[in-house]
């Protein structure tokens, strides 16, 4: 057992260390992804933001280039005259965005503002987009040797927007793309830098999405046939973001170590209980006890209670209402019963066969009620050890039968089989004359509770002769639980012929073999000293008096 325990304590120090190192894990992991949640939820805005600021200083760019054309077109001053130049230089020099106008043809420029007619490119310049209504866009139109600009035709005229809108662009995000619109079709590039399609992600609508590992936010002006689309990749939001991360992360496995230490406490506690469980009902190592019932009016004993008992792998008592409830949950309780009915039975199967007058009680739950194998199995059980079903009476606890069809069915299927129904811990929260009407039982076994408050002035005090009239009208037997005083074993003496009782007052749960001593001692006429753990009644009259119930 020494050994078994060092190696019980070196487990449960692994699982609580494991559990600790798991859940500060967690807890990193749960800072990383909601500071990469934040993260991408502001780089999501940040991107939007850009791409309609963008938009909108692309729109004012546009419509200044289109205005000046229509300003040109309108002139009606001869072609490459110095009256046309002269008239191209008072108009770019009052404009903020246009830097150069002129007339092109077959990508060859005849003349500009700025240099006039002499000195012009000798190079053919090569347009990027050309859109069906004749306007062309050329990425590289620019009469200035070395420069890089960004220009538009409209049949021969032409206009070159200042190259240091795009630098301006560059300080509001360095990723994006503009699209521009041929109705049915477009083409994304980059402003002053090399043709950059992106296949799929370019539309002519306002749309956002992830797609793999960047983020894209596109915002359109469909009037001027221009989208502007921003994007970012996530790692490099994300790397924006360590000195958050390094801040956070500490602070996510702080908060993660309670939560492990926690779950330890509990997982050591409930699952390794669950398997001991179901070790010890398969093994069939729950232990039973029977605690007397006694019929008030002649205090002799009537009947036992069977209750079941378990100590654990590491010597602790658990409470029956914990481990039984446990099974209940776990949906292994029918195990229990079958235990119960099998040692029960077995125990007492000799004094049920030779006096009638004496019954065993035993508990059942409502998942025993619900199960199709319980009334098939506790008929076997019975016929196994040739007792007949009315010396095996069935206890229900009431929180189990309230209102619950299933239930009602299978207590008259108990009924028709012989077997007396009793409800358990009546008072609990459900009774009522048309609930006890309509499960038809034999009788109610009335809650601890109400036994304490005999001689109070506690509410259930009041509550008790309302529940013993009420038994009475309906022809039930009542027995009364939780008697461990003389007071109240007097007080429900006098309440009825027909009151039975148990508690720690007539005797404790003790062992069938303790139980079956104190009636053979008596058969036999000898004294019996009677102590705690034993039955201060006379067994030989108490199987005489029989169980009482309605029929």
């Amino acid at each position: 057992m020494v050994v078994s325990r060092k190696r019980l304590a070196r487990q449960q120090v692994f699982v609580t260390l494991s559990a600790v190192a798991v859940a500060m894990m967690l807890g990193v992991l749960a800072t990383l992804l909601v500071v990469a949640a934040i993260a991408l939820k502001s780089a999501d805005s940040k991107l939007e933001s850009d791409a309609v600021q963008m938009l909108k200083s692309l729109n004012g760019i546009m419509e200044e280039a289109h205005s000046l054309v229509a300003t040109m077109n309108a002139s009606q001053l001869p072609f490459c005259s110095d009256a046309e130049i002269a008239f191209l230089r008072k108009e770019i020099y009052s404009s903020e965005n246009v830097r150069d106008a002129g007339h092109i043809r077959k990508g060859r420029i005849d003349c500009s503002a700025v240099l006039g007619r002499e000195g012009l490119p000798t190079r053919q310049f090569q347009s990027i987009v050309d859109f069906k209504d004749g306007v062309s866009i050329f990425q590289d139109l620019s009469p200035y040797q070395g420069k890089q600009a960004f220009g538009m035709q409209v049949n021969d005229l032409y206009v070159v927007l200042d190259p240091r809108f795009i630098s301006k662009m560059d300080r509001i995000t360095a990723n994006r793309a503009v699209t521009l619109i041929d109705n049915q079709s477009g083409q994304a590039f980059h402003p002053g830098r090399p043709l950059l399609p992106i296949k799929g992600v370019i539309d002519d609508r306002d749309w956002q999405s992830r797609i793999g590992n960047t983020l894209f936010v596109t915002r359109c002006n469909t009037r001027a046939l221009i989208c502007v689309t921003t994007y970012a990749s996530i790692s490099q939001i994300l790397a924006a973001r360590r000195g958050d991360l390094a801040i956070y992360i500490p602070i996510g496995a702080l908060f993660g170590a309670p939560f492990g230490l926690i779950f330890s406490l509990l997982y050591q506690r409930s699952r390794s209980m669950v398997q001991q469980l179901r070790r010890a009902i398969r093994k069939g190592e729950l232990q039973f006890v029977y605690q007397p019932i006694v019929c008030l009016a002649s205090k002799h004993i009537v009947g036992a209670e069977a209750l079941a008992r378990w100590t654990d792998e590491e010597g602790f008592a658990v409470r029956p209402d914990v481990f039984v409830k446990l099974a209940e949950e776990r949906g292994f309780v029918g195990g229990i019963t079958r235990l119960v009915l099998y040692k029960s039975l077995r125990d007492f199967a000799d004094t049920l066969r030779s006096h009638p007058s004496f019954h065993l009680s035993v508990n059942v739950t409502a998942a025993d009620l619900a199960d199709p194998m319980f009334l098939p199995t506790l008929d076997r059980s019975l016929e196994a050890s040739s007792v007949a079903a009315g010396s095996l009476s069935i206890e229900i606890t009431e929180s189990g039968t309230a209102r619950n069809r299933i239930a009602m069915d299978a207590i008259l299927r108990l009924r028709e089989r012989g077997h007396k129904v009793v409800i358990d811990d009546f008072g609990t929260g459900y009774s009522s004359l048309a609930y006890l009407q309509d499960l038809a039982v034999d009788a109610i076994k009335i809650d601890k509770a109400f036994t304490k408050a005999v001689g109070t002035e506690a509410v259930t005090a009041a509550i008790l002769p309302q529940i013993l009239a009420m038994a009475a009208v309906l022809n039930l037997a009542v027995v009364v639980e939780g008697i461990e005083t003389a007071a109240q074993a007097d007080y429900f003496t006098g309440a009825g012929e027909r009151i039975l009782a148990q508690g720690w007052f007539f005797g404790r749960p003790v062992s069938a073999e303790a139980f079956h001593r104190v009636l053979a001692q008596d058969v036999r006429n000898t004294p019996v000293e009677f102590d705690p753990d034993t039955l201060p009644v006379e067994p030989q009259k108490a199987l005489n008096c029989s169980l009482t119930y309605s029929d």
